[in-house]
Formats: C-alpha cells, sequence, structure tokens
C-alpha cells in the first residue's frame, strides 16, 4: 500500500506563503500525474487545485492560478505546492493523490474514486 504523506500546512497571514510537501517514502512518481485538492469546513473537497502530469504538463484551476505553483524533486520522491498570496478562502485541508499515466485530459474526467492513493491531508489556516 502506498501511502502519501503532505506536511507544511500551518497557520499564516492573508498575503503570507506556505509550501506544501507531498511524498511517498519507497514509491516513485514516475509515470503518475500527482494532483492537489482541498476541502474547506463543512464543503466538499475542491479540485483538481493543481495537477502535475504524467507528461510534464501543469494546470491550475482559475481559483489558484498564478498565486499557486507544483513542482517536484524526483531523487526526493516529493511534490511541492508552493502557494503565495494566500487569501482567507484558501484556508482548507490539502491533499494530494496520484494517477498512473494521467495527463490533464483524463485528470479532469476522473470522479475522485479514480485516484489511486491519498494522503491524510494537510491543514492550511490563513487568517484575515
Amino acid at each position: 500500500e502506498v501511502q502519501l504523506v503532505e506536511s507544511g500546512g500551518g497557520l499564516v497571514q492573508a498575503g503570507g506563503s506556505l509550501r506544501l510537501s507531498c511524498a511517498a517514502p519507497g514509491f516513485t512518481f514516475d509515470d503518475y500525474a500527482i494532483v492537489w485538492f482541498r476541502q474547506a469546513p463543512g464543503k466538499e473537497r475542491e479540485g483538481p487545485l493543481c495537477i502535475s502530469s504524467s507528461d510534464g504538463s501543469t494546470y491550475y484551476a482559475d481559483s489558484v492560478k498564478g498565486r499557486f505553483a507544483i513542482s517536484s524533486d524526483n531523487a526526493k520522491n516529493t511534490v511541492y505546492l508552493q502557494m503565495n498570496s494566500l487569501k482567507p478562502e484558501d484556508t482548507a485541508v490539502y491533499y494530494c493523490t496520484t494517477k498512473r499515466q494521467g495527463d490533464i485530459a483524463t485528470i479532469m474526467s476522473l470522479r475522485i474514486w479514480e485516484y489511486e492513493y491519498w494522503g491524510q491531508g494537510t491543514q492550511v489556516t490563513v487568517s484575515s
């Protein structure tokens, strides 16, 4: 069973930045898309927010475009989500998940249960 581990969440003031990590000890992300979702209190899981596809393409939802950036360190089997200019409405638990051989079009057509592995989430709280 692959376990994804998110970290890097915390409390930050509006306008601040955080960098989230999604690590998979013993697992390589080769040939996998990494996708970030988030879930605010009392709301359904929102996403895909950001996608790093298996063919190297990226996607950002309008709500985070220009503020969030996804990157990866293959040597560390870790994907990062750099979040800048944070807003109170970004407050949520952030999750990473995977889809093998997932290009952008494929990812955008998936139902939530079609992803393979999920992390436990990391809390991001943005104060006004």
